[in-house]
């Protein structure tokens, strides 16, 4: 049998991080056995419908790389693949109204009033466990309420005795006693279906083999089984993912700042790195491999390997891993994302490649460049204890002494490419028998006014130029004396 896996979003706004997982682990697991991902787009809550959003979620998945085999833009035979439009269709009511039929589900006309007044609260939760009170409805009062427009919703009829069991294919077998079954609504009192019906009815009849979502969901699961059950249908087979927590082990919410992919996109990641960041919150390979394509990951992906505990959102992470995509991208590519960061913050007519080559395996986020660059606009106001090295052994007297060695060979130097500077300041070295670093430090030091930079002294010099490098060593001879 063929899989098919779908990705069915309600359009309510960015994608989040959760979201985005459960995608690409459905498309993982269709792709890693040539089978088909379906995106469905759930727009049964129209109060929470966001303008846009369904444009977001195409955006999101073709930046991905999750392209959908079947979509509401690229049909297949079990359209439609939106929601609202399959009510139209009447296949929910149609549905239901074989279920009250047969006694599975039935006609609930209670108030708003009488809803309330069924409310508990149970351990600071409020809670509302129906009755079952119009199930007692003889057929004509039924036809009676019907016929008068009396509002109504249609409620699943689930037992109150014996347990049912729910199979997942990481947890297992879950049992809950039926006595905790809420007969859940199916059709709500506007004709549209609720979630959980609409769910059940459009993977069925699109084939579904493998259902990914959120853990959860686990412990609603078995009113799943009770609806496939009650329509005599296979049921797929269910995969809940573990939850997503912060650094400090809590839910990732939309505070956090980077709950969804365009945040982390806006925050300067690149899509892929995204992707296989997302791919090892709570699952791994076999051989431990870190960084993975996309074709990697259809590849090696068994999702028997998730697990069960909870995942950790460890920005640490995703930064270094953001920055090992950045330094094996084209140059080209890296140019052009780099490009506004870098303009936005060197206004001075520099080389901008040759800045933007510097930074390519020195940043782990595009917003890292501004203050990793802004020294080449101006040099900072900086502390000469900057000019002590341990290392290098450098303090505030050589360093003086050194600068003001190397200023008149700097200024009679007309060559100023890396490598002629390289050159003249290693001979120099050499002559007086200073180490490189002892050499570099300082200078490197009054170009910069940073202890870091994206680059070493030479280079430094050659982006400047030579008046702008000699200006500046005078002032760090200056600020030495001073």
């Amino acid at each position: 049998m063929k899989i098919r896996t779908r990705y069915a979003p309600s359009p309510t706004g960015r994608m989040h991080v959760g979201n985005l997982r459960t995608a690409l682990y459905a498309y993982l697991i269709s792709k890693h056995e040539g089978g088909d991902f379906l995106l469905r787009i759930e727009d049964t809550d129209q109060e929470r419908l966001v303008e846009g959003a369904v444009d977001l979620i195409n955006r999101t998945l073709a930046d991905t790389g999750l392209i959908p085999d079947e979509s509401p833009d690229k049909p297949g035979e079990c359209g439609p693949y939106v929601q609202s439009e399959r009510v139209n269709s009447g296949v929910y009511m149609q549905y239901a109204k074989q279920l009250v039929d047969e006694g599975k589900a039935y006609y609930c006309f209670c108030t708003k009033e009488r809803l309330e007044s069924l409310k508990t609260t149970v351990n600071g939760e409020e809670i509302m466990h129906y009755d079952k009170h119009c199930l007692g409805l003889s057929k004509e009062e039924i036809e009676e309420n019907l016929k008068a427009g009396k509002p109504y919703v249609i409620r699943q009829n689930n037992p109150t005795e014996g347990t049912t069991t729910f199979h997942d294919e990481l947890y297992g077998d879950v049992t809950v006693d039926n006595s905790e079954l809420d007969d859940m609504v199916l059709i709500k009192s506007d004709g549209f279906p609720t979630y959980n019906f609409a769910n059940v009815i459009d993977d069925h009849l699109m084939g579904i083999t493998h259902v990914v979502r959120g853990n959860e969901y686990l412990s609603s699961s078995p009113k799943y089984n009770r609806l496939y059950d009650a329509f005599g249908w296979e049921i797929p087979k269910y995969v809940h993912c573990p939850l997503i927590t912060d650094e400090n082990h809590k839910k990732l919410s939309k505070r956090s700042g980077h709950s969804s992919f365009e945040d982390l996109i806006d925050q300067g990641f690149v899509a892929e790195a995204v992707v296989n960041f997302v791919a090892l919150l709570g699952w791994s390979p076999d051989d431990n491999e870190e960084i993975m394509s996309l074709s990697d990951l259809i590849r090696k992906f068994d999702y028997t390997r998730i697990s069960k505990s909870p995942a950790v959102f460890d920005m640490g992470k995703l930064r270094w891993m953001n920055g090992e995509y950045i330094k094996a991208m084209d140059f080209d590519r890296f140019y052009e994302r780099a490009l506004p960061f870098i303009q936005e913050t060197i206004k001075k007519p520099l080389d901008l490649k040759h800045i933007a080559n510097m930074l390519k395996t020195r940043i782990e986020i595009f917003p890292d460049i501004p203050d990793m660059i802004s020294f080449f606009e101006e040099v900072p106001e900086y502390d000469t204890a900057l000019y002590v090295n341990k290392k290098s052994k450098t303090n505030l007297e050589n360093s003086l002494e050194l600068l003001k060695d190397v200023l008149p060979l700097l200024k009679e130097q007309e060559d100023y490419s890396n490598d002629a500077l390289f050159a003249l300041l290693s001979e120099y070295g050499t002559k007086k028998e200073f180490k490189t670093g002892f050499v570099m430090w300082p200078i490197r030091i009054a170009l910069s006014g940073r202890q870091m930079t994206p680059a070493g002294a030479t280079e430094i010099m050659e982006v400047l130029g030579k008046e702008e490098s000699i200006k500046r060593i005078e002032a760090g001879i200056a600020k030495l004396q001073g």
